[in-house]
């Protein structure tokens, strides 16, 4: 199996899913099923039915997960980085009528979390790898080439996933 790039946040968010689901919510779920499940007759009982339902989601999740994280690489900023598009930069583009575009380059198990992400393998980010700031980025689309100026590019140098608020909203995904 190929290697997975992550970047430090998107490993501590899918880190924290795994223990949320692994310690928080799938032992929730399986004491409903159990008490589902005393109550008799499971062909009718819909509470047992859709939590067992949910925990196959569950199991399912936490599968997927687990192997992820045996081939995940967490990617940390380098200094070397500074001035230049590498995975994990929040880029800026600009095209000539005046159209800006800004998104971070990441991999292909965050694109799903965030609009503003982009993966490493899309034809704009495979574009803007290794250029600097006011070089020109040229992305073949169906409609032909098009062409933007990269205006800015960060990094964040520390890590601002913040764990309090990344299982605050993981709860709030899985309960609703």
């Amino acid at each position: 199996m190929t290697r997975k790039l992550l970047t430090a946040e998107g490993y501590d968010a899918l880190k924290d899913e795994l223990t949320y689901l692994l310690r928080t919510y799938r032992p929730a779920i399986t004491e409903i099923v159990s008490w589902a499940a005393s109550l008799g007759d499971r062909s009718e009982n819909a509470d047992y039915q859709y939590n067992k339902r949910k925990l196959r989601e569950i199991d399912r999740r936490l599968r997927y997960l687990t192997k992820l994280f045996e081939v995940a690489e967490k990617i940390e900023y380098n200094p070397a980085q500074a001035g230049k598009v590498y995975f994990g930069a929040w880029c800026t583009l600009e095209n000539d009528e005046g159209q800006t575009l800004r998104f971070r380059i990441v991999g292909d198990e965050e694109v799903y979390a965030q609009q503003d992400y982009i993966s490493l393998k899309s034809p704009m980010a495979k574009a803007c790898l290794g250029k600097v700031v006011d070089d020109d980025v040229v992305v073949q689309t169906p409609s032909g080439e098009v062409d933007w100026y990269i205006v800015d590019i960060e990094y964040q140098t520390q890590n601002q996933y913040d764990s309090q608020a990344g299982l605050k909203a993981l709860s709030e995904r899985y309960t609703s």
